[in-house]
């Protein structure tokens, strides 16, 4: 809903927040090198070990992204699909003897067989990431739930791969299973980070002019050449300024992969704040001033922010595409823990 806010530029220097920052680092929520603006690499290896927590055989909503994988194909492996009638060459060791005495034919177990699938992240880090009024900016929050959704994959023995969206860059790293090539790509998204970061906060015009970058490009046909069929595709932004034209996109994606939307969120496009009286906010094409002092002027930016919400949920839900949230006012790993990412 905005595309920046002003108190991004003195995000850290808000007591509050850092008082909010400390505690979760404290509580080993956050890592010890999170200031929750800039990141860097050894900040996004913290989920190394939180991401051990999501794999099999642990059941989770982590296993929708990331874990069993389906297969059309039948054969021996981990997960019982169905019984049927035994037939000639059949696995002697996978009757059914309960079913096999209760209708007086032999029947046999069939599983589904786990098969490789990529995992390909469709990264947003253009300006409205860079929001911040509580614990972290959404940006940062979208960094850490990359790190954590790559280190699940490697641990699958699933190749991870992603487009990084920028204000002025693509980047494309193409899916590996291989540590090496997932520090390459966690070192890539600090990067690329870190650059739009500086950017906003010193409102450089070079940086921010779109002139002479990649803007045009289309991120999508990007995404898609990186796919494989068959591929996990998560797409994590606000989707603050997604068009028509790129659901469509996503749609074409979702007919051969499966598809995933996540929605990072401030509290403060809730209309959660402590901010008090007049607070001046950048919106997509001018500069706002806002009272949120005003209870209705609260009410009536949840308002926008929900009705946004609700059209971009039944958009993705006509294509199959669930959509989540998770907010950047809270540390990722609590909100997973309270089964908040639904």
């Amino acid at each position: 809903m905005f595309a920046k806010l002003s108190l991004a530029k003195g995000f850290r220097k808000n007591a509050n927040s850092s008082r909010v920052l400390e505690n979760a680092i404290v509580q080993g929520d956050l890592p010890i090198q999170c200031n929750g603006a800039s990141t860097s690499l050894q900040e996004l290896c913290f989920y190394q070990t939180h991401g051990k927590r999501w794999q099999p055989p642990a059941k989770s909503l982590w296993s929708q992204l990331n874990g069993q994988h389906a297969s059309p194909r039948k054969g021996r492996g981990m997960t019982f699909s169905e019984v049927r009638q035994y037939q000639a060459g059949d696995d002697v060791r996978q009757i059914d003897w309960r079913v096999t005495a209760r209708t007086g034919k032999v029947h046999t177990k069939l599983f589904t067989e786990e098969r490789e699938r990529p995992v390909v992240l469709f990264l947003d880090l253009t300006p409205s990431m860079y929001t911040g009024t509580r614990l972290l900016l959404k940006s940062v929050q979208l960094c850490h739930l990359a790190s954590l959704l790559s280190w699940i994959a490697i641990g699958n023995k699933d190749r991870v791969g992603a487009v990084i969206r920028t204000n002025r860059r693509l980047f494309e790293l193409r899916p590996s299973s291989s540590k090496a090539s997932l520090y390459q790509l966690l070192q890539q998204l600090v990067d690329a980070h870190n650059e739009g970061f500086h950017s906003v906060v010193t409102e450089s015009k070079s940086v921010l002019d779109s002139s002479d970058t990649e803007s045009d490009k289309d991120p999508y046909r990007m995404l898609a050449n990186l796919c494989n069929k068959g591929s996990e595709v998560i797409v994590i932004s606000d989707f603050s300024s997604t068009s028509e034209k790129d659901i469509n996109a996503i749609s074409k994606l979702s007919k051969h992969n499966r598809v995933r939307a996540i929605q990072v969120f401030d509290p403060i496009e809730l209309g959660i704040t402590e901010a008090k009286g007049m607070q001046n906010i950048m919106g997509k094409s001018e500069r706002l001033s806002i009272d949120f002092s005003n209870d209705r002027t609260r009410e009536t930016v949840e308002s926008m922010y929900t009705q946004q919400q609700r059209e971009l949920t039944s958009k993705l839900n006509r294509y199959g595409i669930a959509l989540s949230q998770v907010s950047s006012g809270t540390p990722l790993l609590q909100q997973l823990l309270m089964s908040n990412f639904k």
